[in-house]
């Protein structure tokens, strides 16, 4: 029935009334998405702008310290995923706070290494580029299950080449990954805003409880806002205008 609701139009009163009320669930579970993710970058952004005026020369010179702070966040990426059925929504929400601090932190060098008329138009060329693949991933009927796919086994070649090019220090080469990080991004956007859009469907269609629900939503929350901050520093890159 639920998914008769999803695909036609009404038919009687009852069944419009049934209708609108699937879509509130749907629209609602949607929101609360993109809700928590602008939280996040919200906080992260806020973050790196109060470190960077205040302590970013100290931490740019303590290079331990941002390889703690980076393996940190990759711990709670990984613990936030992996526990999140054991969680509670409190608990997740938590989590997703604290990282998108400890992100803001280590986000704070970019004011020191670029010029903020690249970090604005950089900002703005992400937010164009990842509101258009959210509404692509939305309203298409195409199955972008193979394109996840793909961008994520991409996702792990750009890690390894990034590594790399840690000893090989090749420009060239960093620029040829920063496009294709473009690429695999804008990929992984509409994926994953597809997923959310499967799960609000299923959580409007009662096969989701509304504390697993809470849930979700900030673990999808997360992985829009993973594919937003990565988008953003590849196009920072690219556009490169360094101080």
């Amino acid at each position: 029935m639920a998914r008769d609701l999803y695909n036609r139009a009404p038919a009687s009163m009852e069944e419009e009334n049934e209708f609108r009320s699937f879509a509130a669930v749907q629209n609602s579970f949607i929101n609360r998405v993109f809700g928590w993710m602008s939280v996040g970058l919200a906080v992260t952004g806020v973050t790196a702008w109060y470190v960077a005026n205040h302590f970013a020369q100290q931490i740019a010179t303590m290079g331990a310290m941002w390889i703690v702070l980076l393996l940190l966040e990759f711990g709670v990426v990984i613990a936030l995923t992996a526990a999140i059925n054991k969680l509670s929504a409190a608990q997740a929400t938590a989590g997703f706070l604290f990282y998108s601090v400890l992100n803001g932190i280590t986000l704070s060098i970019i004011f020191l290494a670029y010029t903020q008329s690249t970090i604005s138009l950089a900002f703005f060329t992400a937010c164009g580029t990842f509101a258009g693949m959210g509404i692509y991933g939305v309203t298409t009927k195409r199955d972008l299950t193979s394109i996840g796919s793909f961008c994520g086994m991409a996702l792990w070649g750009l890690i390894i080449a990034s590594l790399l090019n840690m000893f090989f220090r090749s420009g060239s080469f960093s620029l040829v990954i920063s496009y294709v990080g473009v690429l695999v991004f804008v990929g992984l956007t509409a994926y994953d805003t597809q997923k959310i859009k499967h799960l609000a469907t299923a959580h409007a269609a009662g096969m989701i409880e509304e504390e697993t629900a809470k849930k979700y939503a900030i673990l999808g929350a997360l992985e829009l806002y993973l594919d937003f901050v990565n988008l953003f520093l590849y196009l920072l890159r690219i556009f490169g205008n360094r101080r």
